[in-house]
Order: structure tokens, then C-alpha cells, then sequence
């Protein structure tokens, strides 16, 4: 059944002024935010509670969303981290053995403001060909006060971000069969990154962003994760300060996305933001050493400028089959390898989770 007459009015408007028309679902109310756009065909639950999607109004360009429905398994933290959600067309009747909900329901429990039954192949057009702007979703009347929404909407900027992410306390988890332990940095991790630790052995240590590295030191472990999270990397100065530091300590290090740009940044590198960022479950990348091509998952609005490190601290290992952004960097100046993609993917693929047994095989020599 359509529900596309279903739902109050509610509108979305982007910064250049344009407006869409569509019917809410999930929350009421007002939100701003960095409109983006993401490509998975599943995986929309994974999406709305990664912590790496904060302050961002996200889009799924699929065309209908929740027809698995939602469960208490497949979230990757503990609450959704999305300022509002826009799709084309909800499912009303998901079906799926473990099902325990929809996504309306799932909107509506997290405070999460949603918009559908507008035109998302439209929108995701115009992103593409403008670049990625900030907008704004009400279920007010938008041009009653259009004006001074458009004022609020230009001057909004995600700021803070992994400081309003990371959890302040040390929490640790204990595999099955204890073999190995790692320090996971909380920049905004998602959970399948401890999952893809514990099944291979590991105790996982999640610490807070701003951990030093005399803490670091204290702990011992046997190796440290630098996880994914939210925002310009540049912004995060005490952090990037704190990896100058960690990574003297000569454990190995492995870092995904937003660990990934900072430790690039930590090493005199640099990063750029992207016209619209890499965004789903389909982005191909190419392993330089290999010479192989991967189906990998990713999240990301800034990427490392890959002829900014400096060929004694490292190079660049993968690339972005598309556009040649940089898509790793294996270090050779100290004990550390990072990739801009997500090898943990919960929703797939998996095509690179191999790198977690290469990790854990540096850990063991």
C-alpha cells in the first residue's frame, strides 16, 4: 500500500531556497542540517545509528525504506545520530523473520524528524551537481517564515562533533578465548568494529577520544584503533596533538575514516572536503600494493589529499576507483596502517574484512 497521501504535510528546504513538498513520518518538528546523500540498498538501521551521520540530514536514494523493518541487533550504537531522514517511500508491512518494528516507529522512539513522497532522485541530482548544503525539514508552514529559516539554514555548521559523540568512560569487552587487547579510540565507533575485534580474539578497551597517551601506556594493549566518527577531521586539535604522541609508543595502530584522516593530519598530511562525500555500500576501491579492486562500504564527507604525505612518513596504499581520492595510507615511519573505507561494514560487503586478520597478525609478531 502506498503511503504517499499518508502523513501530514511537511517540507524540505535546501539553502539555495528550493523547496520540496512531501508528508512527514517519524518525529515532528524543525531540524537543520548538511543534507547528504546515501546509495545502500539495505542497511538503512546500520545508517541511522552510526555516530559518523551527525548533524546530517541524510537521504537514501533507494526508493523504499523499511521493508525488513527494524530490530535491537542491527543498530551500531546506542541511539540515532541523524538530524533528519528523508526518503522517497516508507514500508508500512515490513517482513522479515527478524523484524521487530518499523521505521516510522524507529523515527518516532529516537526523535529523529522524517520527510517522504518527494522526489529523492531529484534531490540527489541536484547535491550531486552543486555539492552537498545545508537545508532544513519542518512540518511548520516553510514559507511563513522563509527568510529567516534560510538565514538559519546558511549560517548552520556541524561543529563539536566527536566531542558530542564519544562516550567519557573506558569500557571493555571480553572475547570468548582472550588472545589479544586492543584500544579502541570512541571518535564515533560503530559497534561492528568491536564485534569484528572480539570474534577474532581481542579484548576490546573502547576509551574516550580525548585518552593521552600516558593512558595509553597504562593500559598496554597490544594494539590501538582509531575508529570511524563524524565532522572535519581538521577541527579535532588536542586529539590530532594526542596521535602525535600515541603512535611514539610503537604499537601498531590501525585506523578506518574519521581515525584515518586524523592520523594523516597527525603526520603533517592533510584533508579536503569532498563536492558530496562517498556515501554507500557500493564504492570500489583499488588496493595500490595488490593491484586488486574492492566493493567497500563508506560514510565520508573529507578524505585525506593523498599527495600531502610526505614519502618518508608514508604512502598512499588505496585509492577511490572513481574519483583517485586517497583510500589508504600505509605508514612506514611508524607501526601503522589506515583506510578511509569501513572493512567492518555490518550491512556488507565484506569484501575487505581481511584487513581486521592483518591487524591482529601485526599484533602477534
Amino acid at each position: 500500500m502506498s503511503l504517499f497521501n499518508m502523513g501530514e504535510k511537511a517540507y524540505l528546504m535546501l539553502a539555495d531556497g528550493q523547496v520540496f513538498e512531501g508528508r512527514s513520518f517519524g518525529a515532528k518538528g524543525t531540524v537543520i542540517g548538511e543534507v547528504v546523500f546515501t546509495t545502500g540498498v539495505t542497511g538503512y538501521q546500520e545508517t541511522l545509528t552510526d555516530p559518523s551521520y551527525y548533524g546530517q540530514i541524510v537521504t537514501q536514494t533507494f526508493p523504499l525504506i523499511g521493508n525488513y523493518g527494524v530490530n535491537s541487533q542491527d543498530n551500531e550504537s546506542a541511539k540515532s545520530y541523524v538530524t533528519g531522514y528523508i526518503v522517497r517511500e516508507w514500508c508500512n508491512a515490513p517482513s522479515n523473520f527478524r523484524c521487530e518494528g518499523n521505521i516510522n516507529d524507529f523515527l518516532k522512539e529516537h526523535n529523529i524528524v522524517g520527510i517522504n513522497n518527494i522526489d529523492t532522485r531529484r534531490l540527489t541530482r541536484t547535491i550531486r551537481e552543486v555539492g552537498v548544503m545545508n537545508g532544513v525539514i519542518t512540518t511548520e508552514d516553510v514559507y511563513a517564515n522563509k527568510d529567516e529559516l534560510l538565514e538559519k539554514i546558511r549560517a548552520f555548521t556541524v561543529k563539536d562533533a566527536v566531542r558530542s559523540v564519544t562516550n567519557y568512560e573506558t569500557l571493555t569487552y571480553e572475547p570468548e578465548e582472550k588472545k589479544l587487547r586492543v584500544a579502541l579510540f570512541d571518535f564515533g565507533y560503530k559497534r561492528n568494529i568491536r564485534q569484528e575485534l572480539l570474534k577474532r580474539g581481542c579484548e576490546v578497551v573502547v576509551v574516550p577520544a580525548y585518552t593521552t597517551a600516558a593512558e595509553i601506556k597504562e593500559l598496554a594493549p597490544d594494539g590501538i584503533m582509531f575508529s570511524n566518527g563524524p565532522g572535519d577531521p581538521a577541527e579535532n586539535v588536542e586529539i590530532i596533538e594526542n596521535i602525535k604522541e600515541i603512535q611514539k609508543l610503537g604499537i601498531p595502530i590501525f585506523g578506518i575514516c574519521l581515525g584515518h584522516q586524523l592520523m594523516a593530519l597527525a603526520n603533517g598530511g592533510k584533508t579536503e572536503k569532498l563536492k558530496y562525500g562517498h556515501r554507500g555500500a557500493n564504492q570500489p576501491v583499488i588496493d595500490l600494493e595488490s593491484g586488486l579492486t574492492y566493493v567497500t562500504s563508506q560514510n565520508h564527507g573529507y578524505a585525506v589529499v593523498g599527495d600531502s604525505i610526505d614519502p618518508s612518513v608514508g604512502h598512499v596504499s588505496h585509492v577511490n576507483a572513481n574519483d583517485k581520492t586517497c583510500e589508504g595510507i600505509h605508514y612506514t615511519s611508524v607501526n601503522a596502517r589506515t583506510v578511509q573505507f569501513h572493512p567492518e561494514a555490518h550491512g556488507g560487503p565484506l569484501d575487505t574484512a581481511y584487513l581486521f586478520d592483518e591487524f591482529v597478525k601485526t599484533m602477534l609478531k
